[in-house]
């Protein structure tokens, strides 16, 4: 088993050694028992492995998110987007509003809950995306990076438009939501409206070619009052 590398099995296996459950036990249900084991063990592998390679800014979990605090945020779409529907869907999602009201956060838990339910997964800081992006072109695995961005289900964008795109960042961000555009789901949080990011973006073709992209059919989160940071301040 371990050779195999059936280390579900084994260490349940090992269990009912010890334990000496096996004699209570006939063939067929010591069998099914070790079987689940090991598809316990490989699911529960390939979920820490989704977590460990999305990167996500915070731990963040659903179960931890304050609903009570007077920042507009919907319960019940928040819970509806966590049963990963919109992720089926191929939908996006949209998070904006002011500094410290939790987008980030939000963000994170769900998409550490798209991971739970089996969903590759990746987060951005956007001022750290492009950078990584402009390195890989100098050398010469920019489209390697595409290809991997394509093919997570989800694709976080955190602090989207903390500063106006330039030409080069324009296109690469163009490149990445066309090759995801109904084929995988993107979350986008930002300070701005929504109705600001086509300044942000700046080219007037581009710029609806990505909002075209991006916004229309997409779910919306939008957090209004003070920072979360400053009322614990308090």
């Amino acid at each position: 088993m371990s050779q195999l590398k059936f280390y579900g099995m084994l260490q349940s296996y090992q269990t009912l050694l010890e334990t000496n459950q096996h004699h209570s036990l006939n063939n067929d249900e010591i069998v099914s028992m070790l079987i689940q084991a090991e598809w316990e063990d490989r699911q529960n592998r390939k979920i820490n492995r989704y977590i460990k390679t999305a990167q996500f800014r915070y731990k963040a979990n659903i179960e931890d998110i304050d609903f009570t605090a007077n920042r507009a945020l919907d319960k019940t779409q928040l819970l509806r987007l966590a049963d990963g529907s919109f992720i089926q869907k191929k939908e996006n999602l949209l998070i904006t509003g002011p500094t410290g009201a939790g987008k980030s956060y939000i963000a994170s838990a769900l998409g550490y809950q798209a991971c739970l339910m089996g969903y590759k997964t990746l987060y951005f800081n956007a001022q750290k995306l492009f950078p990584q992006l402009n390195m890989s072109k100098a050398d010469g695995t920019y489209l390697k990076q595409i290809a991997k961005i394509e093919r997570h289900d989800l694709l976080i964008i955190d602090d989207f438009g903390l500063q106006p795109l330039d030409a080069k960042n324009r296109m690469m961000l163009l490149e990445i939501i066309e090759d995801r555009h109904g084929r995988r789901s993107t979350i986008i949080s930002s300070q701005l409206p929504v109705a600001n990011w086509y300044d942000i973006i700046g080219d007037s073709t581009v710029a609806d070619a990505l909002l075209d992209r991006m916004i229309h059919t997409a779910h919306r989160i939008e957090l209004k009052g003070e920072s979360l940071r400053k009322r614990k301040m308090k």
